[in-house]
Order: C-alpha cells, then sequence, then structure tokens
C-alpha cells in the first residue's frame, strides 16, 4: 500500500457533526469555572472589575465559538440578517455552550438597536458560592462576553452589557446595543 497518497486524517480534520454526544460532565464545568472565578476574584477589588473579567474570559469562548459552529462544519449558512445572527446565538450558542437554549429574546421598544437576552438561572451561577461583599455578584458576565465576541467575528459589532432582570438575583438580561453601522446596513438589506 502506498503511503503517500493515504492522507493522515486528524481529530481537528473530522466534523462535529458525526461525532457521538459531547457533553461536558456537569460537575466538571462547574469545578472548573467556580475554579475560574476563585482565581479571578483574588485579583480584583469590585465585583463590577470581576465581571469585567468574567466577561473577557466569555470572550476568548465566543471567538472560538465561530470558528467551530460557523467556519469549520459549514453545515449552516453564515446569518447575515441581525435577528437571524441573534436566533442563532440563542439557540445554537447557547445550547451547544449551556445545554440549553437560552430563555428568550426581545428587542427593546424604546430604543432601536436594543435587544435583551434573557436567561431565568444562568448556569454559570448555580454553583458559585459568592462571600457577603460579593453578593452582587452576577457570573452570567461570561456569558455576555461570549455574545459580544461572536457577534463581533461574524461582522455584527455590538456592545454587551449582563445585569440582574427582576427583583431576585435569579433572571439574567444579557443587553445587545448594535453599532450605527449594522443598523444602517439592515436598512440597506430591506429595501
Amino acid at each position: 500500500m502506498d503511503r503517500s497518497r493515504t492522507k493522515n486524517v486528524t481529530v481537528f480534520d473530522k466534523s462535529l457533526a458525526t461525532r457521538g454526544k459531547s457533553e461536558v460532565n456537569l460537575s466538571t464545568f462547574a469545578f472548573l469555572f467556580s475554579e475560574l472565578v476563585q482565581y479571578n476574584h483574588q485579583r480584583v477589588a469590585s465585583i463590577p472589575q470581576l465581571q469585567e473579567r468574567l466577561a473577557e474570559l466569555g470572550q476568548h469562548i465566543g471567538h472560538r465559538m465561530v470558528d467551530v459552529l460557523c467556519w469549520r462544519d459549514r453545515a449552516t449558512k453564515r446569518e447575515t440578517r441581525l435577528v437571524n445572527m441573534l436566533l442563532f446565538i440563542k439557540n445554537n450558542v447557547w445550547k451547544t455552550l449551556f445545554g440549553k437554549e437560552a430563555d428568550s429574546l426581545e428587542q427593546a421598544t424604546d430604543v432601536p438597536g436594543t435587544y435583551y437576552l434573557f436567561e431565568e438561572e444562568p448556569l454559570v451561577n448555580t454553583f458559585i458560592s459568592v462571600p457577603n461583599d460579593f453578593s452582587g455578584l452576577n457570573c452570567a458576565a461570561f456569558g455576555g462576553g461570549v455574545v459580544e465576541a461572536f457577534l463581533s467575528a461574524t461582522q455584527f459589532p455590538a456592545k454587551v452589557q449582563t445585569f440582574w432582570h427582576g427583583k431576585q438575583q435569579n433572571k439574567t438580561a444579557i443587553r445587545i446595543q448594535f453599532e450605527d453601522s449594522v443598523l444602517l446596513r439592515e436598512k440597506m438589506m430591506e429595501k
């Protein structure tokens, strides 16, 4: 057999869609994420700084998710419309990362180009215990970082903020404010 003609197929060449179940054990994820939060908590002085660090870590994941979900398999077409991209994040990205779709996606009625992604009980907040002086911490800033990086890498630049929504600290809102260039492009596509 002539080995020069056979191509060595590595794990990086295989499609992710054809692999078997590719879930990470929940307890493993919870342990690693809580260690990540603890490590960063020791290096900041305030809740906003810690949430900013978590968002930065989420951005690294968001950029890689574009490679995995959009470019590597090419099973899905590249979304060019704003709402379709947000639905892709709500459904596909969230399900790939957290095992379920985000709870809801809503458009703001008062500010054009603003959308909200809501999560009832984010997985990243489930297994985190925080000291009393950090009781307002919302680890879902990590998810906000993922969203911001994913949108930026797919040519939908936006400013993303994560905050508690409602009276009790269990529902998270991720506010997505698109840049004017994205809104102008959407208007041009409608014509």
